[in-house]
């Protein structure tokens, strides 16, 4: 039987949120042999290249770093080949190609932030909060063809409570599927973990989470109160719902509901000029709390109004 130190191990990843997982590896004495992240790419007024979170920190713990352009590039193929990883682990990353996830004899497994079948896709922290999810999760499987439809090895619940937004949820997650990630790769060694195929899963409707456009940010005012709530809030703080406000746009990060008739058309507003500005829903009024407008700062409504002008 083996153990996680005796594995090989080339991790995969560029954000925050792969940075967790790799930072939890390390801390249980995984082996890391490679990392694999995103190039550097401009970034600032001074466009000065920036480093991936993941580059940054694997600099600092003294790990191979390959930043390949292309995953199917005759040069980082026979990087990652040298390696000889037994296990490759990939989190918050572009899509892989087969050569890459099938290289390593017990294969390619991903953390994704949602219990898999169940939203699939790019964004699945985002869409559980916009479509009123009481519950999600994170669920270690393993890659293959088709995009998070691989057998699933491990999964964790976790609650979304009111308060939660896009980038709270983001937090809870990020860290239940690093300690995620470390129980299924220490299972992968000891031979102790069954695959369970998505199939199994009796869902009667299945739920997707496909990448955020722009023309998904836009609130629409015709929806009643809790949709909108639910809206802001999925995509709060990045990137962010939006409405116009006398032909400019405002972007939302917090707001308040009352469900209460309302005498004015949806999307119309009111204003007392000092500590509220609130739209017109189907079903009542949706008070904005903190907003952003064109060129501005981000700030508190009070703020926001003293410098306002109808």
């Amino acid at each position: 039987m083996k153990s996680l130190k005796d594995l090989k191990i080339v991790f995969l990843g560029t954000p925050e949120f792969a940075l967790a997982s790799l930072d939890a590896l390390v801390g249980a004495g995984a082996n890391i042999v490679g990392v694999v992240t995103a190039p550097d790419k401009p970034a600032g007024r001074g466009m000065q290249l920036q480093q991936s979170a993941v580059k940054k920190y694997a600099l600092e713990k003294g790990l191979k770093v390959l930043q390949p352009e292309k995953l199917k590039g005759p040069d980082f193929l026979g990087q990652l080949r040298s390696l000889k990883a037994d296990l490759q682990v990939v989190v918050a990353f572009r899509m892989l190609p087969e050569v890459v996830w099938n290289m390593p004899p017990l294969g390619t497994i991903n953390v994704h932030a949602s219990l898999l079948p169940q939203y699939r896709g790019a964004a699945p922290i985002n869409w559980a909060i916009i479509n009123g999810e009481k519950e999600t999760g994170v669920t270690t499987f393993k890659l293959k063809h088709e995009i998070d439809t691989g057998d699933i090895l491990l999964q964790h619940r976790v609650e979304i409570t009111e308060g939660d937004n896009a980038g709270s949820l983001h937090d809870k997650l990020m860290q239940a599927g690093a300690t995620l990630l470390v129980e299924t790769v220490k299972g992968l060694a000891e031979g102790t973990l069954q695959e369970q195929p998505q199939g199994n899963f009796n869902i009667a409707a299945l739920k997707h989470a496909p990448k955020i456009f722009k023309e998904d940010m836009r609130i629409d005012w015709r929806r009643n109160t809790l949709q909108i709530q639910n809206h802001i809030r999925g995509l709060s703080p990045y990137p962010a719902a939006f409405t116009l406000l006398q032909g400019k746009q405002i972007k939302i990060f917090q707001s308040h509901i009352e469900t209460i008739a309302t005498n004015i058309s949806v999307g119309n507003f009111e204003t007392d000029h000092k500590t509220y500005l609130r739209f017109a829903a189907a079903d009542g009024w949706v008070y904005v709390d903190e907003l952003q407008q064109e060129g501005k700062k981000r700030m508190k409504i009070e703020e926001f109004l003293r410098g306002f002008r109808m």
